[in-house]
């Protein structure tokens, strides 16, 4: 959450309104924080941790925005988005599952262990506060597993695409040493992820 090089780590979820279906155009929110915000209406805040270090800056600019920054489940026909428990810190703490067009995304950006149910996702946005080390929390509750570690697990479970996108400074260091980690995506602030029923698309 305090990267030197990008904004909150966030995911914006947003559906257009259909003018022959019926479905209302709708946007919700994933995370972010107050330097992470698009602009409009909001139709829901959801976090994945009510104890994080910008929950307090979240809600003030939620509120104004008639919403109030939850671990909940969204769902509309057609869209649902539904937290899941990771082992991170010493309280609870989620990622969600969204699920829309039979596509599977997984939004996960902090964990000490590989969450099982993101196995076979179409897309996930995962952990990459460190590079090549784990970050244990003081008092041995929990932490951050490593982007390598996490690379090595979600290709084991079989996830399609792996985004990284909570990225932190040894992650950038690596990176700008030259080091990658095949078949991986790394986030940044404003990139574009179209689901259909034909899959997952990026746009660039």
């Amino acid at each position: 959450m305090r990267s030197p090089r990008y904004a909150p780590a966030g995911l914006c979820v947003e559906r257009a309104g259909g003018a022959h279906d019926g479905d209302e155009a709708l946007r919700v929110l994933v995370d972010a924080g107050p330097e992470a915000l698009p602009p409009g209406r909001l139709d829901a805040w959801l976090v994945s941790d009510l104890h994080s270090e910008l929950i307090a800056a979240i809600r003030r600019v939620a509120r104004p925005r008639g919403v109030e920054p939850a671990v909940a489940r969204f769902e509309v026909e057609g869209l649902s988005l539904e937290p899941h428990p990771v082992v991170h810190t010493s309280h609870p703490t989620y990622g969600y599952l969204l699920v829309t067009h039979g596509v599977r995304v997984v939004w996960a950006p902090e964990f000490w262990r590989f969450p099982r149910w993101a196995a076979g996702a179409d897309l996930m946005f995962a952990e990459a506060a460190s590079w090549s080390r784990p970050i244990g929390f003081v008092g041995g509750v929990g932490g951050h597993m490593p982007a390598l570690e996490v690379a090595r697990r979600a290709h084991a479970a079989g996830v399609d695409k792996l985004v990284l996108a909570h990225i932190g400074r040894p992650s950038i260091r690596a990176r700008d040493a030259g080091e990658t980690i095949e078949g991986v995506e790394w986030g940044s602030d404003g990139d574009t992820w179209i689901v259909t029923s034909r899959g997952v698309l990026r746009e660039r």
